[in-house]
């Protein structure tokens, strides 16, 4: 069973006529997994706040009409203006059954390092990645211990993650070396671009000083 409830209804509305009901607050979404589709429709609050909870890893029970079902998130339609959910996919899972999710990666303890008192900053190029459990075992979030960082060298890779028991990657050539989070030096990267800039102008001053004037002749000459 899941923490997060959801009460779901039958939906009749389609294509156009899904607008009138977004029009009164409620929300147009599909079910899959247990055969047809089953279309759905719920209130736009209780949606949102069930969707901000699960996230695309936890799982949902929702109440179908009075039926239980355990549903994921697999996809989110927002409208890109607004930023209002226009629809949502569900699929429908089994308690005994693995299924694939997208889980957070939080990296922790990097304030604590000696790459972090060296003033280096951590740039994390992987924020998630999809593992493969039952939804009993799956993680809300999966952590790498960035407290050991120190050098610019020094990076977080797939490897550093340690998986809960009864997790897996949904990749199973997943390769172990890709990186999750790397160092920079703001400080060097900094001085770096004033260089560039010192030199760019410097070079724009020189080309200017080396216009010929109208006759051709460098200003100079055109006095002599």
């Amino acid at each position: 069973m899941s923490d997060i409830k959801l009460k779901l209804n039958a939906r009749t509305a389609t294509g156009k006529k899904a607008a009138a009901l977004r029009a009164n607050g409620i929300i147009p979404s599909v079910v899959y997994g247990e055969g047809e589709p089953i279309l759905a429709q719920g209130a736009y609050n209780e949606v949102e706040k069930a969707l901000t909870l699960a996230g695309y890893h936890s799982t949902i029970d929702v109440d179908f009409d009075g039926k239980k079902k355990m549903v994921i998130v697999k996809d989110v339609n927002v409208n890109p203006v607004s930023r209002k959910i226009v629809n949502v996919e569900f699929q429908a899972v089994a308690a005994n059954q693995a299924i694939e999710a997208t889980t957070p990666i939080v990296i922790e303890g990097f304030e604590t390092s000696d790459a972090s008192k060296a003033h280096f900053a951590l740039l994390q190029v992987m924020e998630e990645i999809e593992v493969k459990a039952k939804p009993s075992d799956l993680p809300k979030e999966l952590t790498i211990d960035g407290s050991k960082m120190a050098t610019l060298e020094d990076k977080l890779t797939v490897a550093d993650i340690v998986l809960p028991k009864g997790v897996e990657f949904a990749d199973k050539e997943l390769d172990s070396a890709s990186a999750i989070a790397i160092l920079t030096d703001p400080a060097a990267e900094a001085a770096a671009r004033e260089a560039e800039d010192a030199a760019a102008k410097e070079a724009g001053e020189t080309a200017a000083a080396d216009v010929p004037s109208d006759n051709g002749s460098k200003p100079e000459e055109a006095a002599e």
